[in-house]
Order: C-alpha cells, then sequence, then structure tokens
C-alpha cells in the first residue's frame, strides 16, 4: 500500500502497549482506526489519550474477546458502520502465558493457542474476505515474537508454539495474498515497554478453571518494566513502514541475531545433502 490516509485499521490488543502505538502511529498518518482491546479500563485510558490530542474522531473502541468469533463478527460490523470499509488488519492480541511445563493445564494451552494463535485465525477468517471482496488492496499484520525464532525454556513452551505458528501462517499467507493487492507482515517483538505482564488480567474466567500457572502469573505481574525495553511507538513506525514497503518480516532487537543463527544452522545441518529432484514434483495435485 502506497498510501494509507484515509484508509482503515482495525487493531486488536489495540488499547496499550504495541497494539495502541501502532494505533497511534496510524493514526498520525491520517489511518481511521478501530482500538479492539479486552479490557475497558485500557480502552477508556487510550481514548482519554486521542481525545486529549484531539483524534477522538478518527478512532473507535471496541470491547473484544478475539477468542469470541460471533463477537469479532460483530466487531467487523461496527466497524465497517462506523468508518467504512477496512483495509488493514493488526492481528496484534496476545496473552505471554508462561509456567512450569509439569504444570500446564488443558486450560492453560487452550487459553495461549486461543489468543496468540485461535485470534489471529479469527481475525483472518472475519475480515480478509471483506478485503477481498471491496476490491481494494489491503494489508494484513500479525504478532507473532522474537521468541519463536530461537530455542527458549521449557516454561515458555505454550507461548512460543504459538508464535512460531502464526510465523509460519503469515509466511503460507504471503505466497497468495499479494496476488491480490493484499500485503502480509508478522511482527516478531522483543522486549517492548507494554502490559502483557498483567497476565492475570486478561485471563477469562472459562481459561481460569484449573489452570496450574496462576502462581506464575501473579508471580509475572509484578515484573517491572525497564527504561531499555523499546517504546511501542518505534515498533508502530516499523509497523507503518512496513505496510508501506511490502515487508514480510519485523524484527525489533538484533541481541538474539547470533542465537537464531545458530538455530537455522542447526536445522540445515540436520538436512541429508543426498536428495531427489524429481520428489517434490510426486506431492502437486495432478492436472486435470
Amino acid at each position: 500500500m502506497k498510501a494509507v490516509k484515509g484508509k482503515v485499521a482495525f487493531i486488536t490488543g489495540g488499547a496499550s502497549g504495541i497494539g495502541l502505538g501502532i494505533a497511534r502511529v496510524f493514526v498520525n498518518a491520517g489511518i481511521k482506526t478501530v482500538i479492539a482491546d479486552l479490557r475497558q479500563d485500557h480502552l477508556d485510558s487510550a481514548m482519554n489519550y486521542f481525545t486529549t490530542n484531539r483524534q477522538q474522531d478518527c478512532v473507535h473502541p471496541i470491547q473484544l474477546d478475539v477468542t469470541d468469533r460471533d463477537a469479532m463478527l460483530k466487531a467487523a460490523d461496527e466497524t465497517e458502520s462506523v468508518f467504512g470499509k477496512v483495509h488493514i488488519l493488526v492481528n496484534n492480541a496476545g496473552v505471554g502465558v508462561t509456567g512450569p511445563i509439569s504444570k500446564a493445564t488443558y486450560a492453560d494451552w487452550d487459553f495461549g493457542l486461543g489468543v496468540n494463535l485461535g485470534g489471529v485465525v479469527n481475525g483472518i477468517q472475519t475480515f480478509l474476505p471483506r478485503i477481498r471482496t471491496h476490491g481494494e488492496g489491503g494489508h494484513i499484520i500479525n504478532t507473532s515474537s522474537l521468541s519463536a525464532l530461537v530455542v527458549m525454556p521449557a516454561h515458555m513452551a505454550i507461548y512460543v508454539a504459538s508464535k512460531a505458528a502464526v510465523i509460519a501462517l503469515s509466511e503460507s499467507l504471503s505466497t497468495e495474498l499479494p496476488n491480490e493487492n493484499i500485503g502480509v507482515t508478522v511482527l516478531c517483538p522483543g522486549p517492548i515497554k507494554s502490559k502483557i505482564h498483567e497476565l492475570a488480567q486478561n485471563r477469562p474466567e472459562q481459561f481460569r478453571k484449573d489452570s496450574g500457572f496462576l502462581e506464575a502469573e501473579r508471580q509475572l505481574g509484578q515484573r517491572e518494566v525497564s527504561a531499555m525495553w523499546m517504546e511501542p511507538e518505534q515498533v508502530g513506525e516499523m509497523v507503518l513502514d512496513a505496510v508501506l514497503n511490502d515487508k514480510l518480516y519485523i524484527i525489533t532487537h538484533g541481541e538474539w541475531r547470533e542465537a537464531a543463527i545458530a538455530r537455522f544452522d542447526a536445522l540445515v545441518a540436520a538436512m541429508p545433502e543426498k536428495v531427489n529432484p524429481d520428489l517434490i514434483a510426486t506431492l502437486r495435485p495432478k492436472q486435470e
């Protein structure tokens, strides 16, 4: 997308942290923006910011649980009613589900995968057909994590499993959607000043019963945000640049570069060097 002024964006997890940083940058660029978020207090705080800056007419808040498909559909309808056709979808809502893997329960897996991966799927299933229908082109940004590119400790297994899936999903979409003038970007952030540590306040009741991670989440809630972490608006600028210049990958930090190289070197080294060049052709469907 070479021009974004006057376009419409829908951002999940848009009322704090990375999502709000993206929203601020988008609004400054002239994009009419819907911020969808689970927490009403975050929505109220975000709208207070935009109102103070006299930008409230360019922003519309919607309370949304991204695991609720019916609610996602209603949010899409409301967005079109308020601003018109959606051009930019930012599947950003995420939860930092971590805890001793020996204590993980189905509730923890369902919560982590349901938000971090399922929320992306629900956004794509809801908005992509609408973007295709209006035919004006668009862009989809999916938030993964830099942690999905390196080997992480076991207490992050659920989190990195969901985020690694988002990378693979985005890469696959990028092989087809650009042919329809729809760009795809996967955002892999490192440490950003956000409220992802407030996980205990973001776990819906249906995912709380029988969880084995509640104590780990209580401890996570005490973590302090470091002054060294990146500002959300910096990430927002990277996202806008990716939309304008059709970039598939955004990786915010280089500190894990060597760890990523080591992982991918090990993967390549594990591949046999003896190959049959005709093998891949056997996997393609026969032409009628």
